[in-house]
């Protein structure tokens, strides 16, 4: 267990590989915290493992044993009495703790988002969707029929791109834009940050009915509600219009080619001589350059089927769609803003 902790510009090869196949022990055993709320019940001070046990109703020896790695791992402290405090890596496990590391580890480390990953080797033989297969069906109309798991999906959004929203704000200039149109754009998180920083701008923000109906209350604690209209539909459809820029962060990289195009087609018939098509993606670098996007791009394979893409390949795609791409707005985290233009 102490490869763990190794560090692998240290480690030998063998044990550097070694490592990255244990990667889901960790995974599995910080889901569990988060699933037994383990940090929501140290809030409230230190408790012991028996203490825990009823609380969470789980077998006081064997939970030791969890804690007790939770401890190796940062997550929590045990003291000289044996009772177990958080630190402040625990701390952010915290239901409502910023980040939303909670929601995001109860969905990616969930066992439905398991086993379609594990799909892996399915859709690099075939190309197809290894969460399709194991839920029977696309992952987004599959969110549709579970809106406890849709919830959670779209707070784990927030909290796996925490970062990019102010980050996306401060690196382009939104100035003169009157009407920002957030395309696909779940609870609000992007939109929200791009108002608060353009007091000026007002806001509409698109997407299915089960996804919008948490825009509310995201839009309301931000400060932002009274300057956003909230929009019910399908990007496939049709896309509002009357809008000097269209925001699509994370939709592109979600969808297979000809469905790009759609989403692509329905922006441009809305859009007028002055507007601008912002697509916020992790833009792959060339090379051996390690990057997010690259392990992100076979989340993408494996789960909706989209992809990431290079930047020639967003000129090529936006060209198919009768736009040009303009300039790639690099910014302080993962992703860059791609300008299109007609």
């Amino acid at each position: 267990m102490t490869a763990i902790h190794e560090e692998t510009q240290t480690a030998p090869p063998h044990a550097q590989l070694i490592q990255m196949a244990m990667g889901h022990w960790v995974s599995h055993i910080v889901h569990v915290a988060a699933k037994l709320d383990l940090a929501d019940h140290l809030a409230k001070g230190p408790m012991s493992a028996d203490q825990l046990a009823h609380l969470t109703g789980t077998h006081a020896p064997s939970l030791y044993r969890l804690l007790r790695t939770l401890a190796s791992l940062g997550i929590v402290a045990e003291d000289h009495a044996g009772s177990f405090g958080l630190t402040s890596l625990g701390e952010a496990l915290k239901t409502g703790a910023p980040g939303c590391a909670r929601a995001t580890i109860l969905s990616i480390a969930s066992d439905w988002w398991i086993s379609g990953f594990g799909q892996l080797l399915y859709s690099v033989q075939t190309g197809k969707s290894g969460f399709e297969k194991t839920l029977g069906m696309p992952i987004f109309d599959w969110f549709a029929q579970h809106p406890v798991e849709a919830s959670m999906f779209s707070e784990t959004m927030v909290g796996f791109h925490g970062a990019e929203p102010p980050a996306v704000a401060a690196a382009y200039d939104f100035s003169g834009l009157k009407t920002i149109v957030d395309v696909g754009g779940a609870t609000g998180n992007l939109l929200a940050a791009v108002l608060d920083r353009y007091p000026g701008s007002r806001g509409i923000l698109y997407d299915l009915p089960h996804v919008v109906r948490d825009a509310p209350a995201l839009l309301k604690s931000r400060g932002v509600a009274d300057r956003v209209t909230i929009a019910a539909g399908s990007f496939f459809d049709s896309v509002p219009a009357g809008g000097d820029a269209y925001l699509l962060s994370h939709i592109i990289h979600d969808w297979s080619e000809d469905q790009c195009l759609t989403i692509l087609g329905n922006c441009r018939r809305v859009m007028n001589s002055g507007s601008r098509l912002l697509i916020i993606e992790m833009v792959i670098p060339g090379g051996n350059t390690p990057h997010p996007g690259k392990m992100l791009d076979l989340m993408m394979l494996v789960g909706p089927g989209g992809r990431e893409r290079t930047e020639p390949e967003y000129a090529a795609l936006l060209g198919k769609a009768g736009l040009r791409l303009t300039q790639v707005v690099p910014t302080d985290s993962a992703v860059s803003v791609v300008e299109a233009r007609i």
